[in-house]
C-alpha cells in the first residue's frame, strides 16, 4: 500500500494508521446498517484497498472495470471471483475500453461517467451500452482537473449534490440542488451518502457544517493515510 500511486504530495502513508484507520471505516459502515465483507489483502497489487474503481456493483448485474493504470490491471481477476458469490450476471469492460468506477456516480438508475486520465470514451460506451441492456443509462462528463469523478462530486441523495470546482458550473448538474465545497476543502466532496448518514473525512469543518445545513446527519472518518494515495472515503468500498 505505501507503494500506491500517487499526486498528492503529502508524504508516504503511515501503514499502521492506515490499518487502524480502516478498522475504524468498516465499523462505521457497520454502524451505518451495512453487512461488509472486508477482503485478504492482495500485496501484488498497491492501490488494491480502494476497491470501488475496479467493479460497478448496480441494482441488476456487477460490471468489471478495465483500470486505466497499467499495474491495477490484475486486481479485476480476483474480483471478479467474489463478486460471483453476490451477483448472477457480472459484465466486463473490455480493451481498448479502459474504465475506474471512480469515475462513476450512480444517481437511481442514471450513471454519470467521468472521462479522464483514467477513463476514455470507449470504457465509458461500452458501460452505457451494458447499462441500456438492463433498463438503465449513462451519460459522459468531461474531466479537465480531478483524478476520477467522485473527485470532485457526490450524490447525497434527495436530489443534493456535493459539487467543487469545475463540476459546479457544469450544465450536466443543473438540476441538482448544490451543497457547494469550497477549494481549499476540496479533497471533502468526496463524502458518502450511507443510510440516511453522510460520512465526511475528517478536517473539513466548513464542508461538514453546510451538509448538515442541508438536513443530514454527519459521521466525521479520519481517513488522511489514504488521502496521501488520491484515495476517498467511496474508493475503499464497493456498496450495493
Amino acid at each position: 500500500m505505501v507503494k500506491g500511486l500517487t499526486t498528492a504530495n503529502l508524504g508516504p502513508p503511515d501503514y499502521q494508521k492506515a490499518l487502524d484507520q480502516h478498522r475504524k471505516y468498516v465499523q462505521i459502515l457497520e454502524e451505518c446498517g451495512l453487512q461488509v465483507c472486508v477482503l485478504d489483502a492482495d500485496n501484488r497489487y498497491p492501490d488494491s484497498t480502494f476497491v470501488e474503481d475496479i467493479a460497478l456493483c448496480t441494482s441488476q448485474c456487477a460490471i468489471i472495470t478495465n483500470p486505466g493504470a497499467l499495474s491495477r490491471k490484475g486486481e479485476t481477476l480476483e474480483m471478479k471471483r467474489i463478486l460471483e458469490g453476490f451477483y448472477h450476471d457480472i459484465e466486463e469492460i473490455k480493451s481498448p475500453g479502459t474504465l475506474d468506477a471512480g469515475d462513476v456516480m450512480m444517481v437511481n438508475e442514471h450513471y454519470f461517467i467521468g472521462i479522464s486520465q483514467r477513463t476514455n470514451h470507449e470504457g465509458a460506451d461500452q458501460l452505457i451500452e451494458i447499462l441500456q441492456g438492463y433498463q438503465m443509462t449513462g451519460s459522459k462528463v468531461q474531466l479537465i482537473n480531478f483524478l476520477h469523478l467522485k473527485t470532485g462530486v457526490s450524490y447525497l441523495e434527495q436530489n443534493n449534490l456535493l459539487i467543487s470546482g469545475e463540476f459546479i458550473n457544469n450544465p450536466e448538474f443543473d438540476r441538482f440542488n448544490k451543497i457547494m465545497v469550497h477549494k481549499n476543502e476540496g479533497y471533502a466532496a468526496n463524502s458518502l451518502w450511507i443510510n440516511g448518514k453522510v460520512l465526511v473525512p475528517q478536517g473539513f469543518p466548513e464542508t461538514k457544517k453546510n451538509i448538515e445545513n442541508a438536513g443530514y446527519t454527519t459521521i466525521t472518518v479520519d481517513v488522511f493515510e489514504f488521502q496521501k494515495l488520491d484515495g476517498g472515503l467511496s474508493c475503499l468500498s464497493l456498496r450495493f
